[in-house]
Parts: structure tokens; sequence; C-alpha cells
């Protein structure tokens, strides 16, 4: 499509079958041989094939270009630098990086198309799965699902690009070049769909081990929290923090070191995780296609680990975990240390990762060689799943909005829930001392897993921790809409102030 450049895919092969098989593979794509548009959404079958296509979408990292979501979290914070082999590896990333990015790089119009293609494959199961005779329970389910992939890509959208076109529906061609919409109708939108979505969604407990992974109530409850927080709306999201914490469905694991190892997966405390796996066979020439995840092989360091090497931790994110007078216990399990064995590949030396001058190398996504796809290529193929929003997060969200709301009881019992879990010491404290406190340990305990940048935005403290790095407020609060967007909509699109 013009605008929004979606990928040019008919309903039909959007729903290739998606048949549920085992916890970690019920995105599994199958081919429905002999089957036509005209006869298909006619069962329920259909309709899970449906909403399954739209769930694949979360897994794209690379339509065209690569886009993670540690690029835009990390990256381009004070918590991690770009990497790579040097400025020329990725040096569009840099200039991102350094706050001299530009409009036509393939890195922006790769998230916008992979955005607005879940947008698309959601709103095809809001408009074909309604008229489908089945379980009302179970099409209750499967529309709510979908009302949270549509929110979810939304949030990614105004988050990144702040206004941006509300697609609703699926669009006639004479529809496609649509107008940006403010953000404030965007938050509505997002807010509107999940609002509705907690209705019908399972909690995590009423879902079989087959479809452990898809979408519950305790996600669509911790994505509206995180939704009010951007909008400082802080009685709404503590509320919604609030019904996280009380559905009794999560707990945080007694280990922070195994969150992200294999085991670790699906965890009691995992609200919300896009799943991943290592033996769909996926490859570099059809990515949209892929099961498996590029994070593993992007972040781990080259040379002997066999990795490109990028998302580097930066000191001032290291020295961070010493500001209380000892060494944060996360700190060993976020980031790589000189010395250290990177699992089973080797120990981590300046000259076993390729000569290259990085003190730090990112932990949370680093698979061992033992872990690698069982056949084709490794790269395109890693088996991590991408925690999205952890318990933790949902308690300190619920610790700030419960600040804000002058709760100081409710917020220090919620940041010190975070801190018992890794027995470092309770805090007591009130005023902006807490606030910090809050602050710092969402980057401590979250680091390195796409969050950093958004904080800072949000909470209007970019400016002042990243003004060195050439960040100028209400300029790049948001980043800029890609050019070919703009060229495609004749006009009808603008760009973003300062770009």
């Amino acid at each position: 499509m013009k605008l929004i450049q979606f990928i040019k895919i008919s309903c039909l092969i959007l729903c290739m079958g998606l048949i549920a098989a085992c916890q970690k593979d019920f995105l599994e794509r199958k081919p429905l041989v002999g089957t036509t548009e005209e006869n298909f959404y006619k069962t329920s079958d259909d309709a899970v094939a449906a909403v399954n296509a739209a769930y694949a979408a979360l897994q794209f990292e690379i339509s065209p270009g690569a886009h993670f979501r540690w690029f835009w979290g990390d990256i381009m914070s004070d918590d991690s630098e770009k990497g790579g082999s040097g400025d020329n590896d990725a040096f569009e990333l840099l200039l991102l990086e350094t706050f001299r990015g530009q409009a036509n790089t393939d890195l922006l119009e790769a998230e916008w198309s992979a955005n607005y293609e879940g947008i698309y494959r959601a709103n095809v199961v809001l408009e074909k799965v309604p008229s489908i005779p089945m379980d009302q329970n179970l099409k209750d389910r499967i529309l709510s699902e979908a009302k949270f992939i549509r929110a979810w890509f939304y949030f990614l959208q105004v988050t990144v690009f702040g206004d941006v076109p509300l697609v609703d529906k699926v669009l006639a061609p004479s529809e496609y070049n649509q107008p940006r919409a403010p953000k404030s109708e965007i938050w509505a939108f997002i807010e509107r769909d999940l609002t509705e979505a907690i209705v019908h969604l399972p909690l995590k407990n009423q879902y079989v081990a087959s479809d452990i992974g898809r979408i519950t109530k305790g996600a669509a409850q911790a994505l509206l929290a995180k939704s009010y927080l951007f909008q400082n709306k802080f009685s709404q999201a503590e509320q919604a923090a609030a019904d996280v914490m009380s559905s009794g469905q999560y707990t945080l694991v007694p280990d922070y070191a195994s969150i992200f190892t294999p085991a670790g997966e699906n965890n009691s405390e995992s609200v919300f995780e896009i799943q991943y796996m290592n033996a769909s066979g996926g490859n570099w020439g059809k990515n949209a296609a892929n099961e498996g995840t590029f994070t593993n092989v992007f972040q781990r360091a080259r040379g002997k680990f066999a990795g490109f090497g990028f998302n580097i931790p930066t000191q001032d994110f290291v020295d961070e975990f010493f500001v209380e007078g000892f060494e944060d216990p996360r700190l060993k399990s976020t980031v790589f240390r000189e010395g250290e064995a990177m699992g089973d590949r080797d120990i981590f030396t300046k000259e076993a990762a390729g000569g290259l001058d990085y003190d730090f190398y990112p932990k949370k996504y680093f698979s061992n060689l033992s872990e690698d796809a069982p056949f084709g290529d490794p790269a395109p193929n890693g088996g991590s799943n991408d925690r999205v929003i952890r318990y933790s997060d949902v308690l300190l969200m619920h610790a700030e909005a419960a600040y804000h709301n002058g709760n100081v009881i409710a917020a220090q019992n919620s940041l010190n829930a975070v801190r018992s879990r890794v027995g470092i010491p309770q805090l007591s404290l009130s005023g902006q001392a807490l606030l910090d406190a809050i602050y710092r340990e969402r980057r401590i305990e979250l680091g390195l897993e796409g969050h950093r940048f958004f904080d800072l935005v949000r909470t209007g403290r970019a400016a002042q921790v990243l003004g060195p790095l050439g960040y100028n407020e209400n300029v790049h609060n948001v980043f800029p809409i890609p050019n070919s967007q703009i060229q495609l909509s004749n006009g009808i699109l603008s760009q973003n102030p300062g770009y």
C-alpha cells in the first residue's frame, strides 16, 4: 500500500495455518493447500489461523531493514552504543544514535512498515472473524487478541514517530493515503482497544500448555498501565498496574539470573513475551516468515563468539550498578566483562572478540553455542523470546504512578518488592529522592531491555541526560517520518519538526 507501505499479502496468505503444537511454537506456520479467500474465514480454525497470522507480525525484525526495540530504547539512550565493527558498520544507526539521523534510512522505513503490517493483520481479524459461526467465547478471545496486537503496534508507532495515520479497518485502494492523526487520538484508540480486550482475554493460567505465549488479560492491563504512564495519567496507571498485581497470576522469580535463559521463558513474571524458536529454518532471504530472532546474533560479540557485536553497554550504565556503594547483583546478569566466560563459547577477551576495543557486551540475549539452530543458518534462527513486559516492570510502573498520586507507602512497597528479589537493602525514601530511586531502579532492573530512551522522554529527563549526546528537546523526543512514506503520500504526510 502507498502511504503505509504494506506488504501486498492477500488475506489468504496472511492466514497460512498456525496450528498449536507445543509451548514454544504455536506460531509454526503451515500452508493451507487448496484454500482460496472465497472459502476461507468460514470456520473457527480459520479464525485461529487469522489471529495467528497477526501474532506472526510481532516477530518481524528485518523488514526490509533491521529494526529492534533495543535500537530505539537502548542505543538511542545513555545505556549503550551502536557497536558493530566500527562507525561504518550500520552508519545510519550511528547517525540516529548521535541525533543526526536522516529520514531516508531503511531502519525507520522498516519500523514503520512492520508496525503497519501488524495493524493491517489485526484489522483483517477484526473485520473477518465476527461473521464466522463459532463458539462465542473463542471468538471473543480471538478478537481481543487482535485488539491487543493492534494496540501494541500503535504503541510502537506513537512512541517512535508521534502523530501517525490512524487506520482502524482494512483500507480500499482509494483510501491508502491517510493523514497523520494527533498522538492524543492514537493514545485514545490504544486505550479503547486495550480496555475492550481486557474484558474477554483469559488469565494466564487459563491457557492450556499449547497456547502459552498468547495474549492474556494481564498483558493488556500492563500495556494499558504503560500507555497511561506515557500520558501522565497517574491515577489510571496505578489502578491498571494494581489490577495485574492483584490478579494472582504473577510473581517475581527468585533468581534474577534465570530470567533470560531458555528455562526462564514464559516464567511466572512473564507478562508479555514475543515467542521465538531456533528450529524454524528461517533465512536471510525470507525475513517476514522467520520464527527465529536476529537479536542473539546481533548482540553477541564478534570473533570467536560468532556475533555482530551491537548494543554495547556504556561505562555510565555499568557505573550505575555501583552507586549505592556495592555492586548490584544484577550487573553480572546484564553485562559481560573481560575475563568472564561467555557461556560455552569462550572467555571474553578483546582479542577473542575480534580485537575490538569494547569493555562490555550485553548478556541478557546471549545465546550459547549449544543453543544454536539444529539446522540451517543459526544467525536468523535465534531462539530467545523477547521479554517485552515483565512483572518487575509492572511493579515499578505501579511505584511511579503511586508516587505521583501521593501514595508514598504503596510506591515504597512496590519499589522494595523489586529490590528484595535480588537481596539489596530496602529504601524508605520520600519526595524527589523516592522518585529518583524508582527511576534508577528501572534503569538497573530493566537495563538493555529496550526501555531507557522512552523512560527518559516520557519523564522529561531526556534533555538533561542525553543533551551531551546531541539530543534536542521537542525534536528528538520522536524520530523522523520515513521520507519514502512522505513521498508516497503525495504530500499528505508531513515531517516531524526539526528533521
